[in-house]
């Protein structure tokens, strides 16, 4: 009884913290939440709290403010995250089922993030070397040149002309074409462009050799894993005094900075939390991320999520993380 009372007043003093700005005091508790027990009670609480470091006093006669365990205890023993109204999912809804392309899903999704939680939000592009191949396509367009398109899971194609040694036949291409597909369709790519490699044989035509050696470039170009889409820069504003954002805003112009303030992508649903000193760099121990993997079915190609005090809404942030990443996700596995 004891313990659940003293979480529920570190609740309270999270909860007011984050919507005021301002340290809480005992008085304010008792006030504001029904905590059914007496300002006396709840000072004693208080004090036993700052003994086991959930809260701090900044000033002397000031209230308390949470601290890193603090914030770490409260997301921890959250029961539930902050469902998303039926507006806010449609509007997230009909915001991104109007994406044109995976570009245009990413560039979405983080302007879409920012907006929701008011933090800085990342979206990781797919991880090329994470995705599979969806299908493979060989266009004729003239007797010696074709178009190779290649079609992975994350909804990103990409296009190759091959000129050819010698004119190929329409049986030729079929059986070329049947012979690829059987080889990588729904293989990683690093698996599909070694069964590739494996087709080849002295007695390979050019024609197969040229398509597989474009496939298999195809496949190794993995210059998007580690590009980045950033959004909400302007929220930095709300971190407080100058020291606390200039190195956040030296990070957003480093990628693999950003990458590695993300995290690796766990499964498709999953959302991570890491609180001040938790994070990988000393100089944004005053920052906490929240993220997620995203992609098709089970599967997570990349990362997206928010930068932001560690004075944030945590309910209400790791359920607009979970919800976009949910939302890009199945735009992906449509695709």
């Amino acid at each position: 009884m004891v313990e659940d009372r003293k979480l529920a007043v570190l609740r309270a003093i999270v909860e007011d913290y984050v919507a005021t700005q301002e340290p809480v005091g005992s008085k304010s508790l008792v006030e504001r939440h029904q905590l059914g027990v007496s300002p006396a009670t709840v000072r004693n609480d208080m004090a036993t709290l700052e003994e086991e470091g959930f809260i701090t006093q900044p000033h002397t006669s000031a209230g308390r403010v949470p601290t890193d365990k603090g914030y770490r205890l409260f997301v921890d023993r959250l029961t539930t995250v902050k469902p998303m109204s039926a507006a806010e999912k449609r509007a997230i809804s009909t915001f991104l089922d109007g994406a044109v392309d995976l570009d245009d899903v990413v560039q979405r999704s983080v302007r879409l993030l920012a907006q929701l939680t008011h933090q800085v939000a990342i979206v990781q592009y797919p991880t090329l070397s994470r995705s599979t191949v969806r299908h493979v396509e060989l266009v004729a367009l003239t007797p010696s040149r074709l178009l190779v398109v290649l079609i992975l899971s994350t909804g990103r194609v990409e296009q190759r002309l091959v000129d050819l040694e010698a004119d190929v036949d329409e049986r030729d291409l079929a059986d070329l074409r049947s012979m690829v597909l059987h080889a990588t369709l729904g293989e990683q790519l690093s698996a599909a462009a070694s069964a590739l490699g494996g087709l080849l044989s002295p007695t390979s035509t050019p024609a197969a050799r040229s398509v597989v050696a474009t496939l298999v470039e195809a496949m190794s170009d993995h210059h998007g894993d580690e590009r980045v889409a950033v959004g909400g820069a302007a929220n930095l504003a709300r971190f407080g005094d100058d020291s606390n954002i200039r190195p956040m805003l030296e990070a957003l112009e480093e990628h693999v900075v950003l990458l590695k303030l993300l995290g690796e992508a766990g499964s498709s649903g999953a959302v991570t939390v890491r609180i001040g000193h938790e994070g990988p760099y000393s100089e944004l121990a005053t920052t906490s991320v929240v993220a997620t993997g995203y992609g098709p079915g089970d599967s997570a190609l990349a990362t997206l999520g928010v930068v932001g005090p560690t004075r944030m809404d945590y309910p209400g942030t790791m359920s607009a993380v979970r919800a976009v990443a949910r939302y890009v996700s199945r735009i992906l596995d449509e695709a």
